[in-house]
């Protein structure tokens, strides 16, 4: 009887489901200039809005920007997302930077929700076009979709784009994408994807590297490539989009060159040099002690930073493989955490400048903070059993240490967490209870890598363990993780605010790309996960991602490090600049800042 009634009720269930799908799709569809991923969120940007506030839309056009990347050009395939590819292609939204939350029509004239917000209707502005003069339409719309979604060769698409489950052309201008999940929710993803020409690539393989420029639509155009060295990008003087409300104000520069370089101190060497005009700086070391030169006494060569609002959490996390042991113990992880010295990194390495990030979310309100309750509290009761008690009981932070370089009382703790658990130190080497070896390798392909898990190695070694960074190249890196062969790894920590398309590949079980560095297999996680991509109210999303978030720190799948804070920068002052407001969320860079003939002309190399 008992397997009857849920059978009966899973009907009653799946029946609900479908009849309101059913009520959700015959309900007419109201269409709007902007949207939000936030449920119950008010844009700022009303109807015909003509401008976003914080651009400049009577800056000059002209001049050339030089810029650098690290990263291979070795093909100008979108799929490969090549330097600048994002300023030669449309996009269907674009985000405001001034607002949490605010997405308006680029490539779509109108948008629509749907009412269960499965569905989201794109209405495509008829004058838009391809650099070619052929028009832009929705067979491109989802065309580009499905062959994103489908990335055979995992470059992270698939990832970004596995909640789409149809994309229906209504007609020739009306294309609707539906998703397993609320689609507003993705709307970073749905903004960033470049919308590419069906008539060019059907025949073509967008996977097959190539350096031929095919067409674009963007504000730029691809009219230069050197293999391995360069990116040109010239700026459509006639571009069809020029005078959108999201666009007035952007894309001054006449050309944008992407210039290649193999390390960043190379790079750096061509900043002072003036061979590039702006470098993003990473290190801290550099950022105190690498720009005294005489142009920055000049004033000519200008330090500033940029508003990072867009991001939230840690700029690195230290990932543990949880399919391999031990580190599929939490006492493990936890004692591993313990012998990590975050502030003598921060003393020694970084002169003082970064802070902690205690949370995956960190400055955002999406964080967790104290104790849970309310709408947190209420997610996290039904998975207490399954999770730690200090869940429920304590506010939850990463140990400090005096930032002496060996902290004792840290190491004494992961010792006594080990020992706990059957380890024992034998001839200095720590082994388990049947006499195995503790060892942990680190993976990389970054030599920078090295600054952050020299110091742990030597810490965890005083503790008998056996660790070491194996350096490898790119391409074998992402196939070790691909196939979860690694014991632990740094990965890029940022997380868009709000929290949208990554938490599924981040942390959901279901996820086997390598976005789950930590390979997560935790029912609570999935199911938080999916509570906050389905929340209906604001309350009900916050409340999930605070409880996500204090689910992930108390087992110690990973531990956030460095806070990320505002962009470095530093450059050649021969650019204008808009004034912001003091509540930013992403700085206009490049795209609203502009050539400065008078400033440029008193440089002198």
């Amino acid at each position: 009887m008992i397997g009857v009634c849920i059978k009966s009720t899973s009907l009653l269930l799946l029946a609900l489901l479908m009849q309101a799908r059913v009520v959700a799709e015959t309900q007419p569809l109201e269409f709007r200039r902007g949207v939000s991923q936030i449920p119950d969120y008010e844009l700022k940007y009303a109807g015909d809005f003509p401008h976003f506030d914080y651009l400049n839309t009577d800056a000059p056009k002209g001049g050339t920007l030089v810029l650098p990347w690290l990263k291979p050009l070795n093909t100008v395939s979108p799929m490969y997302q090549p330097a600048g590819f994002y300023r030669s292609y449309d996009h269907l939204i674009e985000r405001a930077g001034d607002e949490p939350s605010g997405y308006y029509g680029s490539l779509a004239e109108s948008i629509a929700l749907s009412a269960d917000r499965r569905r989201i209707v794109f209405r495509l502005r008829p004058e838009a076009r391809w650099h070619d003069g052929r028009p832009i339409t929705a067979a491109d719309v989802k065309f580009s979709f499905e062959t994103f979604r489908a990335d055979i060769m995992a470059h992270g698409w698939a990832g970004a784009l596995g909640w789409v489950t149809e994309v229906n052309i209504l007609d020739k201008l009306t294309v609707e994408i539906c998703a397993d999940s609320d689609v507003g929710k993705q709307l970073f993803i749905l903004g960033y994807t470049p919308i590419v020409p069906a008539h060019y690539w059907q025949d073509r393989d967008v996977s097959e590297p190539t350096m031929e420029p095919p067409p674009q639509s963007g504000p730029y155009r691809l009219t230069g490539v050197s293999q391995g060295r360069y990116l040109i990008y010239e700026r459509v003087r006639d571009y069809w989009g020029r005078n959108l409300p999201v666009n007035r104000g952007k894309f001054n520069f006449d050309t944008i060159r992407y210039e290649r370089y193999l390390d960043a101190t190379v790079a750096r060497e061509a900043l002072r040099a003036g061979v590039l005009d702006v470098w993003t700086e990473t290190d801290s070391r550099h950022w105190l002690a690498s720009y005294e030169v005489p142009a920055r006494d000049a004033g000519w060569l200008v330090m500033s930073q940029l508003r990072s609002g867009d991001l939230s959490g840690s700029r690195y996390r230290l990932a543990l493989n949880t399919r391999r042991q031990p580190f599929n113990d939490l006492q493990v992880r936890e004692a591993l955490s313990h012998a990590l010295d975050f502030e003598w990194q921060i003393r020694a390495l970084h002169g003082g400048l970064l802070t902690r990030a205690n949370s995956f979310f960190a400055d955002s309100m999406f964080a967790s903070s104290g104790l849970p309750g309310g709408a947190e509290l209420v997610l996290l009761e039904p998975h207490r059993a399954r999770l730690p008690n200090r869940v429920f009981t304590h506010s939850f932070s990463f140990p400090s240490t005096d930032g002496v370089g060996v902290d004792r009382e840290g190491l004494s703790r992961a010792r006594t967490l080990l020992g706990q658990i059957g380890y024992r130190v034998v001839d200095g080497v720590m082994v388990n209870a049947a006499g195995e070896t503790f060892a942990i390798e680190f993976l990389s392909f970054q030599r920078e890598d090295q600054r952050i898990l020299l110091p742990y190695v030597n810490s965890l070694a005083i503790l008998g363990i056996q660790a070491n960074i194996r350096m490898i190249d790119r391409s074998s890196y992402y196939n070790l993780l691909r196939n979860a062969d690694y014991d632990a790894t740094l990965v890029g920590g940022g997380i868009q605010v709000p929290p949208s398309w990554e938490l599924r590949p981040f942390f959901h079980s279901s996820s086997t790309l390598y976005l789950n560095a930590s390979r997560l297999n935790d029912p609570a996680v999935d199911a938080l996960v999916e509570t906050a991509l389905n929340a209906t109210s604001f309350d009900q999303f916050v409340g999930a991602t605070r409880a996500l978030d204090r689910v992930l720190l108390w087992n110690y799948y990973q531990f956030p490090l460095d806070a990320l804070g505002d962009i470095r920068i530093v450059h050649w002052d021969k650019f204008g600049r808009p004034d912001l407001p003091e509540e930013m969320y992403i700085a206009p860079f490049p795209d609203g800042w502009w050539f400065d003939e008078e400033k440029e002309a008193r440089i002198r190399f």
